[in-house]
């Protein structure tokens, strides 16, 4: 590995201007790294702070291959990518991680759920499920959790059923269905491995979400297990992303069952909602570990300084237009609220808009102090349908 560094250290081609990819200019630029962003929208968040933005959408050869042309090492922070070019341009030798043949397999739920099968990791019970057929769905069981196979995120393209009469609320696209779940926690932990196959796991944290939807609600971290469980997850997961041969950071989210088995839920190739506390709570964040793993350059440690709750910032359900942000002084008031605005130029309902991560020596209080700020803290627009 060498040890001198012209600057820029690299050239980082960012598939996606969100607020991920604006996490991860941040945390370039302190590293000596200079960014390239390809996103559809002029002004998108990871656009404004890297100062340098590719017009052009996703699954645009042209644009992709511009972006590559661009930098030294490809990246992206979501997978609704066009992954034939991306083969393309690693063939011609563009460094691009995590592989694209790997963003591949996880960007399509069926082949993912069946590479957790194929590499003896603990997943539920899945079965493909080209077109929603009530007669299959019955044969397969209820509850179950019907899964569009591509774009879904955020709560989306996934649909929960309880009995026949759920039905109604299937997804008309390709999709599978797997058992549903109960479960006592959902977790997740964020892995990282570099192009040395060094792997490093972030502490556990436990989820919770909004009654009735998908969404991220709060994080907590450390989660209330115990630590042999945390330490399972922990091991589960680096096994997960070392099967898979992954190159940068990962989510992998988890169930811990009623009878205290952990099953893999899902995984992302990217940084990860779940690991937005690392920016404060962790030694190396999550979007700095992405770079180092990427570049080849050493993982830096995982340790949790302190706890952290963090919650989603989303817009509020009846308003759109320009974002205004109510409650924020209030909030910034109460000791260790560390608050992220994402620079989007307009809000929508539910859409995410922010978090806020809460520091404090005691999880509990962390958490506490984190319901305070989501009553506080709203996110309304300026039009109003």
């Amino acid at each position: 590995m060498k040890d001198a560094y012209p600057y820029p250290v690299a050239r980082i081609g960012l598939i996606g201007g969100g607020q991920l990819g604006r996490m991860m200019v941040k945390a370039a630029k302190r590293i000596g790294c200079t960014c390239v962003v390809l996103d559809p929208y002029p002004m998108s968040p990871a656009g404004q702070v890297a100062g340098h933005q590719i017009i052009g959408g996703y699954h645009d050869p042209a644009k992709l291959r511009e972006l590559a042309e661009s930098s030294d090492v490809v990246t992206f922070e979501l997978e609704d990518i066009d992954t034939d070019t991306l083969v393309q341009l690693e063939r011609e030798g563009h460094q691009i991680h995590p592989a694209p043949a790997l963003l591949a397999t996880l960007q399509d739920k069926l082949t993912q759920k069946r590479f957790l099968q194929d590499a003896d990791i603990p997943t539920a019970d899945f079965e493909e499920m080209p077109e929603a057929d009530p007669e299959a769905f019955a044969a397969f069981g209820y509850p179950l959790v019907q899964k569009a196979r591509r774009g879904g995120y955020d709560g989306r393209g996934v649909s929960v059923m309880q009995t026949e009469n759920d039905f109604t609320q299937h997804l008309p696209v390709p999709s599978l269905v797997e058992r549903f779940v109960s479960a006592k926690k959902e977790l997740a932990v964020m892995v990282a491995r570099n192009r040395r196959g060094d792997c490093r796991a972030y502490p556990t944290v436990e989820m919770c979400f909004r009654s009735g939807e998908n969404v991220l609600d709060m994080l907590l971290c450390p989660a209330a297990i115990p630590e042999d469980v945390a330490s399972a997850a922990e091991a589960l997961a680096v096994r997960t992303i070392e099967a898979l041969d992954g190159v940068g950071v990962f989510g992998v989210e988890m169930f811990l069952t009623e009878d205290d088995r952990i099953l893999v839920n899902e995984i992302a190739p990217r940084t990860h909602n779940s690991g937005h506390h690392t920016i404060e709570a962790c030694i190396t964040d999550q979007f700095e570990q992405h770079l180092r793993a990427i570049l080849g350059l050493p993982l830096g440690a995982t340790d949790l300084l302190t706890p952290a709750a963090m919650i989603n910032l989303l817009g509020d359900a009846g308003s759109d237009g320009r974002p205004v942000i109510n409650g924020m002084s209030a909030a910034m008031e109460i000791p260790g609220v560390c608050l992220h605005i994402y620079g989007k130029a307009e809000t929508k309902p539910h859409r995410k808009m922010g978090h806020v991560t809460v520091l404090d020596r005691n999880i509990e209080e962390a958490q506490n102090k984190a319901e305070r700020v989501r009553d506080l803290i709203t996110i309304t627009g300026e039009q109003h349908p």
